[in-house]
């Protein structure tokens, strides 16, 4: 089943500012948000439809790639087995009602569902980790696997993460009765609030350690360094990124690991310069060989080819060579290689060199037939000045 187009989903347009989106997701919330339509299916998930346009709309990268590419932009192409995404991702009910508790402060009525239900455990998780990664485009053009060496915290090796010294050394926290949250209830114009946050006495675990484990003092984690293979797919652009969940730091006490977000860099290319998937070249005949036309060797990304230029082929003329650009992303086809001429002009002819150009600038068919300065009368006028 397709998705939805987000800007359809919120009621407003393309050109739609900030401002206009977040009203439109407040507006939109609270006509979903399940408590108040409680066991509505088709409203909870409308909810849920709602949160993930406005996380997107309201993150200018992640606009900007939605209005280039689509829902496409927001994924990864799900290969390498980092679960790595175009900072999409997947979006669930808890990411909605985050974004919820974040405009209203709680959510409607009782109920602990979604998110609130797992809020020692969210609490607990660890940051993400971002690192750049410079690619040729030579790399660019195809898939690439990267190795890179990344100083994380990972899962204590001694008490698996629990911070303990041992299971007897863990007991219920008394303030929040072993739920990791504090409750508080407030009335409103919109209904009642539930207000969740994490209890300050276990700092949302549930649970306090009598006995720290000696190898991380009880928090779960230790310093090391590890490798990470960063599978990158063609095609990618400076500025974007990939998420690769569950390589970020690990969580304190058991917590769920953050993830590495992994930014793309390209390295200035000797020969070519980048609009997308097609690239450009910038060649410069002699005077002779735009003349008369000629058969010349070009760089390519795989290499090097033949290119034949027309005789009579003037400064600023383009020569495509079709799919010798770079690969769509998450798409199919290539873009091209676009070829700028430019015309060389020497600044000191010999007297030979002289003659000859005088003579051809003599002939009737080297000169222009507007009122405009032919070629020849330009290259004289610079000679000559």
């Amino acid at each position: 089943m397709s998705k939805r187009d987000y800007y359809e989903i919120l009621g407003v347009g393309k050109n739609a500012t900030k401002d206009d989106i977040k009203k439109a997701y407040k507006k939109l919330a609270l006509q979903f948000h399940p408590d108040r339509n409680q066991g509505n299916k088709e409203s909870e998930e409308k909810f849920k439809e709602v949160g993930e346009a406005y996380s997107v709309l309201s993150d200018d990268n992640k606009r900007a790639k939605y209005d280039r590419f689509g829902h496409e932009g927001l994924r990864g192409s799900g290969q390498g087995g980092g679960g790595f995404d175009f900072g999409g991702g997947s979006f669930d009910f808890g990411d909605a009602e985050s974004i919820f508790e974040q405009f209203f402060g709680g959510s409607f009525g009782g109920s602990s569902r979604g998110r609130r239900s797992g809020a020692g455990n969210a609490h607990r998780r660890g940051n993400d980790l971002q690192i750049s990664i410079k690619l040729t485009l030579e790399e660019i053009s195809k898939e690439t696997t990267k190795k890179i060496k990344i100083n994380k915290f990972i899962k204590c090796t001694s008490c698996s993460g629990s911070g303990a010294k041992s299971i007897s050394s863990v007991s219920k926290c008394s303030s929040c009765g072993g739920t990791g949250e504090i409750r508080t209830v407030q009335r409103s114009i919109l209904g009642q609030f539930v207000n969740v946050s994490p209890c300050h006495a276990c700092d949302g675990m549930g649970e306090v350690i009598l006995e720290k484990c000696p190898l991380c003092g009880g928090d779960g984690r230790i310093r090391d360094e590890k490798t990470v293979n960063v599978t990158i797919p063609p095609g990618v652009s400076e500025g974007q990124y990939l998420t690769l969940s569950g390589e970020g730091n690990a969580g304190r006490r058991g917590g769920q690991p953050g993830d590495l977000i992994v930014i793309i860099q390209e390295k200035e290319h000797k020969y070519f310069n980048r609009d997308r998937e097609n690239l450009y070249y910038d060649l410069q005949l002699s005077v002779s060989e735009a003349a008369l036309g000629t058969e010349i060797e070009v760089p390519i990304i795989e290499g090097k080819v033949k290119l034949k230029v027309p005789s009579g082929t003037q400064p600023g003329k383009k020569l495509m060579l079709k799919d010798k650009g770079l690969p769509v992303l998450n798409g199919y086809g290539k873009g091209d290689l676009i070829i700028r001429i430019s015309i060389w002009i020497p600044t000191k002819l010999s007297k030979k060199a002289k003659e000859l150009f005088e003579q051809l600038e003599s002939l009737d068919d080297t000169k222009p037939k507007s009122s405009e300065k032919g070629f020849f009368e330009k290259i004289k006028d610079r000679l000559f000045d």
